[in-house]
């Protein structure tokens, strides 16, 4: 079965289409929620949250506007970013244990193997390093663009500014 065809069975509310349709991006979307909430739990939960608004919202995507794929993995994004900013989920993270640390600071400066959960990998390699700094942070570990620019040591508008810049290298590099 082709995509739009996929696509347009999961809009008219087939079943069917959605189960497909999970089977084929869960993974991917699983793997960037816990890059962004690093919460084996906590991922899971909003995967269905997120799937669930896939099966409820449907109808409002529109191939005309982007991609599929890219219209899940922003309602991915926006929901992990918008637990991880949740006054529940910091106070759950302030009751953690010391072993958990570690890992804590590894996710923050690590970003060698993190960015191929849907793929990107390759693409991103031809970026030069402040690109693949600032794509980590922004789009992986669902930095603001105010953190990135503090955990980087830049001004806030050079963030800006750089994000614009690598977004528009990476798409380049994607479509070629």
């Amino acid at each position: 079965m082709q995509q739009d065809e996929l696509i347009a069975q999961l809009q008219s509310g087939n079943q069917k289409a959605f189960e497909r349709i999970y089977q084929l991006y869960s993974k991917s979307i699983y793997g960037i929620i816990y890059n962004i909430v690093r919460d084996e739990k906590v991922s899971e939960e909003i995967l269905q949250d997120v799937f669930l608004k896939i099966w409820n919202n449907a109808s409002s995507y529109d191939h005309d506007k982007g991609r599929f794929f890219t219209w899940i993995l922003n309602i991915a994004r926006n929901a992990s970013i918008d637990k991880r900013r949740s006054r529940d989920f910091n106070d759950n993270r302030l009751n953690l244990k010391s072993d958990h640390f570690v890992d804590i600071l590894e996710a923050r400066s690590n970003i060698s193997g993190k960015m191929d959960a849907i793929g990107l990998q390759k693409y991103i390699d031809i970026l030069g390093p402040v690109c693949k700094k600032l794509i980590d942070l922004l789009f992986f570990k669902g930095f603001t663009q105010k953190e990135s620019a503090e955990e980087l040591q830049i001004p806030l508008g050079t963030v800006k500014t750089k994000n614009r810049i690598c977004i528009d290298k990476l798409r380049a590099n994607v479509l070629r």
